[in-house]
C-alpha cells in the first residue's frame, strides 16, 4: 500500500463547528477509515496538528480526540515542510491575516467560509492565492447533503420541467440567554465582532443557487435585528448590534427566481432547520437536510378556495418521498476528501477562493440593498 501522508495545519478548530465538522467529522473519521482510499493499493492519510491561541484548550482537545500534535505557534509550523496544507476556522476577522501568511508560505489553502469580511480583501486572499499558484479551496458543504443531492437529482433528471421558484426557510430559535442558555456564541449578534447573519448566511445560498438554480444576478434583502439584547457567555447582558434575521430575495441567469428566509429568531414548524421548495411547470420537491419529498403535476390536488370549511384536502399526504439509494457520508467529510485529493492527484477542485469571494460579495450586496432599500446587481466575478 502506497500511503500519501499529507500534514494539515488545522487553525481555529476549539470552536463548536471546527470541533465536531472539521476535526472529529471529517479529518479523524477520514484516519479512522484508513485514509483516502486512492485505488486497491495507494490512499491518502491526513496527519493533523491543532493551532490556536489557547494552550489549555489546543491540549484539552488533542487528548480528547488521541490528536499528538499542537501548538500556538502558527508561524512556527507553517515553516515546517511536513505540513503542506492549511486549514482555517477562525470567527471571520482572523481569517484574511492567517490565510494569507498560509499563501506567503506557499501552503495550500481550505478555508471555512465567509472567507473575509468584505469583497475586497476576500478577492485578495484569491489573487494571491493565484498569483503564488497555491491551491484552494472554501468549505460549500451544503452541496454534499443528502437532501440537497437528491434535489440536484431531479433537476438533472428532468423531472421539474422549467423551474420556476425556489423558497428556502432556514433557521430556529436561539435563546437569548435570560430564561434559557443561548445556544450560539455571543460574536454572532456583535455587528463589531464579524456577526450577524446576511454575512454568515447569504454565502450559503450564494453556492447553493449557483450550483442549483443558476448564477445570482439580483438581490433584494431586508435584514432585521428582532432580538436587541442577549445574555453573554460571561453571564452579563449585551447588546445586539448585528442582524439576527435576513428576508432576501435573488434572480438568477436562469430566470428563477429564490426567496430566503433566514432567522435565529423563528420557531420551527418544517420537517428540518433547512427547507427548500422548488416548483416547476411538470413537478415540485421539497428537500431538506436528509429528505426530500415530491409532487408531480399528475397527482398535484386542484383545491378552491373556501374558508368557510375545514380543508377537504390533506396537503401534506399528497407528497412521495425520494428513495435514499445509495449512503450518504458527513458533507464536510465529502469535501474534505475531494480536497485532499486534489492536493495529492491534482483532480479537479472547482470550489476555490473565488467561489468563497462571490459568497462574501451577495452578503455585501445584500447588506447594500437593505441599507438602500432597493434591488441590487450581483455583476460576475473573474
Amino acid at each position: 500500500m502506497k500511503t500519501h501522508h499529507v500534514g494539515i495545519i488545522m487553525n481555529g478548530v476549539t470552536g463548536r463547528m471546527g470541533t465536531n465538522q472539521h476535526l472529529i467529522r471529517s479529518i479523524l473519521a477520514i484516519r479512522q477509515q484508513g485514509g483516502v482510499k486512492l485505488s486497491a493499493d495507494e490512499n491518502i492519510m491526513p496527519d493533523p496538528i491543532l493551532v490556536g491561541r489557547n494552550e489549555n484548550k489546543l491540549k484539552a482537545l488533542a487528548d480528547a480526540h488521541g490528536v499528538s500534535k499542537y501548538t500556538t505557534d502558527l508561524d512556527a509550523v507553517l515553516k515546517d515542510k511536513n505540513y503542506p496544507v492549511y486549514f482555517d476556522a477562525q470567527v471571520t476577522q482572523q481569517r484574511v491575516p492567517g490565510v494569507r501568511k498560509a499563501i506567503k508560505a506557499g501552503k495550500a489553502i481550505y478555508t471555512e467560509k465567509p472567507t473575509a469580511e468584505g469583497l475586497a480583501d476576500a478577492l485578495v486572499l484569491y489573487k494571491e492565492a493565484k498569483a503564488a499558484g497555491v491551491k484552494n479551496g472554501v468549505v460549500q458543504d451544503k452541496l454534499w447533503l443528502p437532501g440537497l443531492l437528491k434535489l440536484k437529482y431531479l433537476i438533472d433528471t428532468g423531472y421539474f420541467g422549467r423551474i420556476l421558484s425556489v423558497r428556502g426557510e432556514f433557521g430556529y430559535w436561539v435563546f437569548t440567554g435570560h430564561e434559557q442558555a443561548c445556544q450560539r456564541p455571543s460574536w454572532n449578534y456583535r455587528k463589531e465582532d464579524g456577526g450577524g447573519i446576511i454575512i454568515d448566511m447569504l454565502c450559503h445560498w450564494r453556492y447553493v443557487i449557483d450550483n442549483l438554480f443558476g448564477n445570482v444576478t439580483s438581490v433584494s434583502c431586508l435584514g432585521a435585528t428582532h432580538i436587541p439584547e442577549r445574555i453573554g457567555e460571561d453571564g452579563n447582558p449585551y447588546k445586539c448590534t448585528a442582524d439576527d434575521s435576513a428576508y432576501a430575495t435573488f434572480t438568477t441567469d436562469q430566470d428563477i427566481i429564490c426567496h430566503f428566509n433566514s432567522s435565529w429568531c423563528v420557531r420551527v414548524r418544517r420537517d428540518e432547520l433547512l427547507t427548500l421548495q422548488v416548483d416547476g411547470t411538470k413537478g415540485s420537491a421539497v428537500a431538506g437536510l436528509r429528505n426530500c419529498l415530491v409532487q408531480h403535476d399528475s397527482f398535484t390536488p386542484k383545491p378552491i378556495w373556501n374558508p368557510d370549511i375545514d380543508s377537504p384536502i390533506k396537503f401534506f399526504d399528497g407528497w412521495e418521498e425520494v428513495p435514499t439509494n445509495k449512503i450518504y457520508d458527513n458533507a464536510f467529510k465529502v469535501q474534505w476528501e475531494l480536497f485532499l485529493r486534489h492536493v495529492v492527484k491534482d483532480e479537479p477542485f472547482r470550489w476555490g477562493l473565488l467561489e468563497g469571494a462571490k459568497g462574501v460579495q451577495l452578503a455585501e450586496k445584500g447588506i447594500e440593498s437593505w441599507q438602500k432599500r432597493a434591488w441590487v446587481d450581483v455583476e460576475p466575478l473573474e
